[in-house]
């Protein structure tokens, strides 16, 4: 049996090899790579992510998982032997559905896609982006149907980012969740003058801003030994092992808050990539659970932790010591509030607290719509500033201020963005579980200490991978499943306090 499984990690490494060799030039693509090198580049892709599919779906894999499930191992279902065979057992299933040419055509598209996108935006000019859209809509439908579903075909899809998730179970949640968010947003707008932040809309040096972030995410942990930070168009996150974890970051030069929470935020994924056990390094179970979870990391770090009180009191007279012009006569009462000031805007990435979700709920019903033919992807323009006018009550002026915003539709990733607001629920399960653990917490924070907290997340959620799918994880961390009800009771303290009512 040992044999066995010795030759299945042996085959799953050599895969995971592909994979992130794939992922190295992906990252490329998106921070140093010169535009000429698209078109290359799509089919270096095309072919590494074929060869590594072919590689997975070989019989070969197949009898080895057959032969390891079984109750002769006798391994317990925590460990690394038992959980590897059912997570790659899950995986070896669906990838047995998806022909291999799709894998590559989806490499391909989506290659030349993000170029298209990212000139497109810089252009706001939607028609640009169109034709690579309608491809990627229609390979997804191609997916969907190969994996196979019984009541939406955004199930397949989602599944893929959060797994054992249902498109209803996010509508059902996401309902819930407005019904609590449209009368705090209401309630909030009618003292909406009570909170300035133009204070944040100020000149500030990019690379002190830059310098900043970087000092933070040290205290929080994130070792620079194992891992780097570049500028991308769009921030994101990528991990090549555990022992190399790259973000990126955007700088605006008039708005502080983009910087500094696009840092804190992708730290938090970073974070969690770097906290992976070793010993499950080159096997299918050195990533996230799922992209919720993920996400729970990433807005645990920038939200509960960088927009506290508790954080600033810390550190906000070192960013007065770095931006004295713009902060030497502010108090630090007036910073946080000032960053937590909820008002509907345009760009997701920027967006509060409260009406963050609100954002998510537009791309979920667009996606539906899309998959499903109710929206043609001309009209996309045209649907996405009728969604942003009923949920926030503003409308984009451009496109890029609008429907090109995101860049995960270049990616090919649908079904990507709900796992952004389960996020947020499960981040403040997570961290009120942490509180409970760790009664001084917020003294914590508010010396500027994060390693407990961050024993901790490695301890409960990091250093697991993917052994546990998100709802096993949320419930062996927490004690309960997934539920809005943390997440609904924050926000209210949180902003009734700002805003007093």
């Amino acid at each position: 049996m040992e044999e066995k499984l010795q030759e299945l990690k042996t085959r799953l490494g050599e895969i995971r090899d592909l994979n992130k060799a794939a992922a190295v030039l992906s990252w490329d693509q998106q921070t140093y790579m010169p535009p000429g090198g698209a078109a290359a580049r799509a089919e270096q892709l095309a072919t590494l992510q074929k060869t590594a599919h072919n590689w997975f779906i070989a019989d070969e894999i197949g009898e080895l998982l057959e032969a390891l499930n079984n109750d002769e191992t006798g391994w317990d279902y925590d460990s690394d032997e038992a959980s590897l065979v059912r997570v790659v057992a899950r995986d070896y299933e669906k990838a047995r559905k998806v022909p291999s040419e799709l894998v590559a055509e989806f490499a391909r598209v989506t290659t030349l896609a993000h170029e298209a996108w990212a000139k497109a935006r810089e252009q706001s000019d939607f028609s640009q982006f169109q034709p690579h859209l309608e491809k990627i809509v229609e390979l997804n439908v191609r997916l969907a149907e190969a994996l196979g579903y019984e009541d939406r075909i955004y199930d397949p899809l989602l599944d893929q980012f959060e797994p054992e998730m249902k498109t209803a179970h996010v509508a059902a949640i996401f309902d819930d969740l407005k019904a609590e968010l449209v009368p705090l947003v209401k309630a909030i707008s009618e003292r909406a003058n009570s909170v300035d932040d133009s204070i944040l809309r100020q000149t500030y040096e990019e690379q002190k801003q830059w310098d900043f972030g970087v000092e933070v995410i040290k205290d929080f942990g994130f070792d620079f030994t194992r891992g780097r930070q570049d500028k991308s168009v769009h921030p994101f996150t990528t991990s090549f092992s555990i022992g190399d974890v790259r973000l990126t970051t955007r700088v605006d030069p008039n708005y502080l808050p983009t910087a500094l929470f696009g840092t804190l935020h992708e730290c938090g994924h970073g974070l969690y990539e770097q906290g992976i056990s070793p010993s499950l390094e080159r096997t299918s179970l050195d990533d996230g659970a799922s992209l919720g979870i993920h996400e729970s990391q990433s807005r645990l770090w920038e939200n509960l932790v960088g927009r506290s009180r508790e954080f600033w009191s810390h550190y906000f007279p070192r960013l007065q010591a770095v931006f004295p012009g713009q902060l030497a006569g502010v108090d630090v009462e007036t910073f946080y509030r000032a960053i937590n000031r909820v008002e509907p805007s345009l760009i997701r990435v920027e967006a509060d607290e409260v009406t963050y979700n609100l954002h998510i709920m537009l791309r979920f019903e667009l996606e539906n719509e899309m998959l499903e033919g109710k929206v043609k992807i001309a009209d996309l323009p045209e649907a996405w500033n009728a969604g942003m006018e009923a949920n926030l009550g503003i409308a984009p002026p451009n496109d890029a201020l609008g429907v090109l915003q995101d860049v995960h539709w270049s990616g090919g990733m649908m079904g990507y963005f709900p796992t952004y607001s389960l996020g947020n629920l499960i981040s403040v399960q997570f961290f009120d579980k942490a509180k409970t653990d760790i009664p001084s917490l917020p003294d914590q924070i508010a010396a500027g200490k994060f390693d407990e907290l961050l024993s901790w997340l490695r301890e409960n959620i990091h250093r697991h991978g993917r052994k546990y799918t998100p709802a096993e994880l949320v419930k062996r961390v927490t004690g309960n499943e997934l539920t809005a009800t943390n997440y609904v009771a924050y926000i209210k303290t949180k902003f009734s306090d700002i805003y007093g009512f």
